[in-house]
């Protein structure tokens, strides 16, 4: 079954920058189900494959670009996975070409499907193709404009091919080459405004397995590790940062070569041991008015990388009024690997319960907020219920924690009702984040049968006395990047009202009282806040640990321009503090 794929994507890819949307892909449940598939019947699954690739219904059109990568990408390791090793190349090769097209969109790195080409190759003794893979390889790392180490180690493996292919003057250029080549400085020592970005450590703890490169975007795999593992990225935002975005280099924008002045990266990732991480945690808090951490557990379909740089937005964007603390889970950061990513996320809770009983006695923090997204909530559940039940925690124990959020999450309604039930006196407040058009959520509805999530919005919003339930529906949709709720600066004010001063929906700003589910829900009405102004005046009272509403009004006038404005936050913070007498 050796089918030539190539043109055919490479037309539907053209398509996704060529014609409007016509055709949306309904939901992942296909990919997934052929994911499934591949571990008993990998014949069947490819075949499969090879249908859903020319199936609009799956794809959508124009084509959503991570579904067709990630079917490609399935495709090529079942012909691997049945020994068709020229055809597995080939297949390679085509994610390899798709990834290098699509690089402005899907932000996946060309290169190691190359190479995984030129080793199939290899082992077929197709030396001419191998050392064509590895010549796409850099060609697509040289548009990077990282020109050092990972270059020169693509051109030593070039030089290597044409030895073997008895052809000595390619392998002795490919050598010059390779040792002209120098690794440039990334300086990122400090935040001078001369630099045009500012850096953002994420403490960050993670049972993903490392890889062995020395790559931060690759040092950590999609595989589950032995143990947690602690440690400190360091992610740059640049100073023209747009509030819920994660900048990455465009093509389109003539943007081949990653710069911190211009997107949000990821500089390092630098494990530490335990007592070094908590020592350098608590000297965060040195001479803080107030010492708060936000503990952020990203979703399904991520990678470390992502995650990280997710967590470093977020933060920036509330005004560094917490500091970051990333909890990473060995997520596939495939769209197919739905199942894979939710066998692996119940022990990742395990493990961040021991995680978060660590934060709670060694950090310092005086407050502790989380926030888990998506397929996280399930660690985050699972966690809280542990420490919960360890605690023998009661209604009206002291709280351990100040605002727990879920975003999305995807549990089952009722299970996370009554596990709720168990953990919500570990919180100050509980907030619930919903959508209906939360289209992986809809698509994990249909996987799991007639069960509704506890994420959706609509007429399946849940509604709980332990915690308040807010429909962000008006949002709309992300598909499948999933992150509504961080890329929304609205959603961010309102985070950042409630790590100021704890409010009740009631007092915030854009919240209306859902009178059809009963108390404590609600829903967003987009339009009705300032947001960026909010995040501003919020995480800057909460940064100078401001309650007063006279003092707040000297804050508010010094940092919004417009009157009309002033007015309406200072009413709005009237409102809050009179509400929390």
């Amino acid at each position: 079954m050796k089918m030539r794929l190539w043109p055919f994507v490479a037309a539907i890819a053209m398509l996704s920058y060529a014609l409007p949307a016509q055709v949306k892909a309904q939901d992942i449940t296909r990919v997934v189900t052929i994911d499934g598939l591949a571990q008993v019947d990998p014949l069947r699954a490819l075949r499969e494959a090879d249908i859903a690739l020319r199936d609009p219904r799956v794809l959508g059109t124009p084509p959503d670009m991570r579904i067709l990568l990630d079917l490609l990408q399935l495709r090529a390791e079942l012909l691997e996975q049945i020994g068709q090793i020229r055809a597995a190349g080939d297949a390679w090769t085509a994610v390899g070409r798709t990834r290098a097209f699509a690089r402005a969109t899907v932000q996946l790195d060309p290169v190691p499907a190359f190479e995984l080409a030129a080793d199939l190759y290899e082992q077929d003794n197709a030396l001419d193709q191998a050392r064509r893979a590895i010549e796409s390889a850099i060609e697509a790392e040289a548009e990077t404009g990282r020109e050092g180490d990972e270059l020169a180690r693509l051109y030593a493996s070039l030089a290597r091919l044409a030895k073997l292919a008895g052809d000595d003057k390619a392998a002795d250029l490919a050598e010059a080459v390779n040792e002209s080549l120098v690794a440039p400085a990334f300086e990122t020592k400090d935040n001078d405004p001369k630099n045009g970005f500012r850096v953002v450590d994420v403490y960050y703890a993670t049972d993903r397995a490392r890889t062995g490169s020395k790559k931060p975007r690759e040092f950590y795999s999609g595989q589950r590790g032995d143990h947690l593992e602690l440690g400190v990225a360091t992610v740059t935002i640049p100073d023209n940062h747009v509030s819920g975005r994660v900048e990455r280099p465009s093509v389109w924008r003539l943007e081949f070569s990653p710069s911190p002045s211009k997107h949000v990266l990821l500089k390092s990732v630098e494990p530490v041991d335990p007592n070094s991480f908590f020592a350098r945690l608590q000297g965060e808090f040195s001479g803080a008015p107030e010492r708060d951490l936000f503990v952020y557990i990203h979703g399904f379909n991520h990678s470390f990388e992502y995650a990280a740089q997710r967590a470093a937005q977020i933060t920036y964007d509330m005004g560094h009024a917490s500091v970051p603390v990333l909890f990473s889970w060995p997520s596939r950061d495939r769209t197919a690997a739905y199942f894979a990513d939710a066998a692996v996320v119940r022990l990742s809770g395990r493990r961040l319960a021991v995680f978060l009983d660590d934060l709670v006695e060694r950090s310092g923090a005086q407050t502790i907020h989380v926030l888990a997204h998506s397929m996280g909530s399930r660690a985050l559940s699972d966690a809280l219920e542990i420490m919960a039940l360890r605690r023998n925690a009661q209604p009206g124990d002291a709280p351990v924690f100040g605002q727990l959020m879920f975003a999305a999450p995807d549990i089952d309604t009722d299970l996370f009702a009554t596990m709720a039930d168990v953990f919500k006196p570990l919180a100050k407040r509980m907030t619930l984040y919903a959508s209906s058009t939360d289209w992986a959520l809809v698509s994990s509805h249909k996987l799991h049968g007639t069960t509704p999530r506890a994420g959706l919005g609509g007429e399946f919003l849940m509604a709980s006395n332990g915690f308040d339930s807010i429909d962000m529906t008006a949002m709309g949709e992300d598909m499948l990047a999933h992150n509504y709720f961080s890329n929304d600066s609205s959603a961010l004010a309102d985070m950042a009202t409630l790590f100021w001063r704890d409010a009740s929906p009631i007092s915030r700003c854009g919240l209306q009282a859902r009178s059809d589910l009963g108390a404590r829900t609600w829903s967003y009405r987009p339009g009705q806040c300032p947001s960026n102004d909010l995040i501003s005046v919020f995480s800057n009272l909460k940064h100078k640990n401001i309650r007063e509403a006279e003092e707040a009004r000297k804050l508010v006038v010094e940092l919004v321009p417009d009157q009309g404005r002033i007015e309406f936050i200072l009413s709005l913070i009237e409102r809050i503090l009179n509400g929390n007498r």
